[in-house]
């Protein structure tokens, strides 16, 4: 797993607060890396990254086969001026990047890597106005040696209503190649 720091002030209030069956020891790890990793000053989109708060992290029975089961990490996020779109609504970009930050916070709780980005795929089905409540779901799909799939719905709370879902591929990466020198 990479080396983050582990003395997020953030992390270390929010993670008792995050409901589920999850370790301890995870839900301050995922905590960890969304507080102090995602949302530190200087990154993209860490004014938004900031305001998200993991709700549940859970291992819960796949609907589909009961006998094996899946990771499933909650988070939630009061849609502010600086995620809208010239429409004023919430902006494609900013979904898509919630959608990277809690399918990666479901694998580092899942395998405890966050792996790199291979291809997301999205659905916008409504818009999200200024001041909604989203509440995104995301759960891991597979999780196999190089590749982990995980699908994210993002609600609107507020409305009552599915506003994006987004299926997100990621890897582990290659060992970089050495540079050969020329002779």
């Amino acid at each position: 797993m990479p080396v983050f720091k582990q003395d997020a002030s953030a992390a270390l209030t929010s993670d008792a607060r995050i409901r589920g069956n999850l370790p301890p020891e995870v839900k301050h790890t995922v905590a960890t890396i969304l507080y102090d990793f995602v949302s530190r000053p200087g990154v993209f989109g860490a004014s938004v990254g900031h305001r998200v708060v993991i709700t549940e992290a859970s291992t819960v029975p796949k609907a589909e086969e009961p006998s094996r089961s899946e990771t499933r990490i909650v988070c939630e996020v009061n849609v502010t001026e600086d995620m809208l779109n010239p429409a004023g609504a919430l902006h494609g970009a900013c979904a898509a990047f919630l959608i990277d930050t809690c399918t990666t916070l479901v694998f580092i709780a899942a395998v405890r890597t966050p792996g790199v980005s291979a291809s997301m795929d999205i659905v916008y089905h409504a818009p999200a106005a200024p001041g909604a409540k989203l509440r995104i779901v995301s759960t891991a799909m597979a999780v196999g040696a190089r590749i982990m799939s995980a699908r994210s719905e993002i609600w609107d709370d507020t409305a009552k209503r599915l506003c994006v879902t987004g299926i997100h591929i990621k890897m582990e990466p290659s060992a970089p190649k050495k540079n050969r020198q020329k002779l």
